[in-house]
């Protein structure tokens, strides 16, 4: 078998050349003093120079000023023959923006051998530089995030071992508020932690109780903040859990009432104001009220813990037969989505 060289094939430079020009990657010829001898058609998109413009004129114009030591590094590299092992380094087009890129670069040797010059492949590796900055981004994020989880998995375990009356109780309210955060934890993660609307919010928390029918909904489309989802959905958990054990949902004839609403304060502030009506036999409301002075911690979390979190306020009321939780919260700590969107109700 021959393989045929240029010298034998006149088609060869021919085939060559279109090989190259077709390149999805940057190819450039340049002499050992840096002077551009090729250029393809990627080398034209990738660096915005034409052919004519690059050819004959040095490849430091490329490099950035910072870098340009790299260049005397290569060349003598070539001389000795060697070739470049891909590395990645910066360049700049035309218009002065720079481009992250993977460089191999190659001898170019004449017929009888001596080295004349050097061929360099770039490729576009700014997407591939972009996707690993937003993962080292999303990384930093899930690591703190992950932080705060154990911060409030810890308050919750704490919180709730001062007011249990044995390891059973303790075991089970611990149990069921992790849970709790981890329904509002796999909405955030359902939207990359962009946030949550809080009707899914409300239903996420709310389903495992039943009584769908005892439960009343109302207000605009918005959607929460990740702080607001976490410490809403606990909020919700626990409102949930005690109109469950001893409230409007312990029977079939309690009523839960749930409305929000965006507003502006006498100050022109945008608010956001949710409000839990909770309507029970009056009987089982006061059997839960000596529940809840025993116990505590939903009464911390609704007064203190969520509106804290959003730099709100609460009032939380109980007289037989009713219970009314009302928060508000400036929007911008509760809400992500533009306010003249949230025009939709539900």
């Amino acid at each position: 078998m021959t393989t045929r060289t240029p010298e034998h094939d006149p088609l060869a430079n021919a085939r060559l050349a279109a090989i190259v020009d077709s390149s999805y990657d940057a190819i450039i010829g340049k002499e050992l003093n840096g002077i551009i001898t090729n250029w393809n058609r990627a080398a034209e998109r990738l660096f915005g120079y034409t052919a004519e413009e690059a050819i004959g004129q040095s490849v430091l114009m490329l490099i950035p000023d910072s870098l340009q030591s790299e260049e005397a590094d290569i060349i003598s590299r070539v001389r000795r023959g060697e070739q470049v092992a891909s590395f990645e380094t910066t360049r700049r087009r035309k218009d002065g923006t720079y481009v992250a890129v993977s460089l191999t670069i190659s001898p170019i040797r004449a017929a009888d051998g001596s080295i004349i010059g050097a061929s360099k492949i770039a490729r576009d590796i700014s997407v591939a530089k972009d996707n690993e900055r937003r993962i080292r981004l999303l990384m930093r994020e899930v690591n703190h995030r992950v932080k705060n989880q154990f911060a409030v998995i810890l308050s919750v375990i704490r919180e709730t071992s001062r007011r249990a009356t044995d390891p059973n109780q303790f075991e089970e309210q611990v149990r069921d508020r992790i849970m709790a955060l981890s329904r509002s934890h796999d909405l955030l993660v359902n939207s990359e932690w962009a946030g949550a609307s809080l009707l899914d919010l409300l239903q996420e928390h709310l389903k495992p109780f039943g009584h769908e029918s005892q439960i009343s909904l109302s207000g605009p489309l918005v959607t929460l903040q990740p702080t607001a989802v976490q410490h809403l959905g606990m909020a919700f958990h626990e409102l949930g859990t005690n109109a469950s054990k001893f409230g409007a949902l312990s029977t079939d004839a309690g009523q839960v009432q749930i409305e929000w609403h965006i507003a502006t304060s006498p100050e022109g502030r945008r608010e956001f104001h949710v409000v839990w009506n909770e309507t029970s036999v009056p009987a089982a409301l006061a059997d839960r009220d000596a529940v809840d002075t025993r116990r505590g911690f939903g009464s911390v979390v609704l007064q203190r813990v969520a509106p804290q979190s959003l730099s709100g306020t609460a009032v939380l009321d109980r007289w037989p037969g009713h219970v009314r939780w009302s928060l508000t919260a400036p929007a911008e700590t509760t809400l992500v989505l533009p306010l003249g969107e949230q025009n939709l109700t539900v």
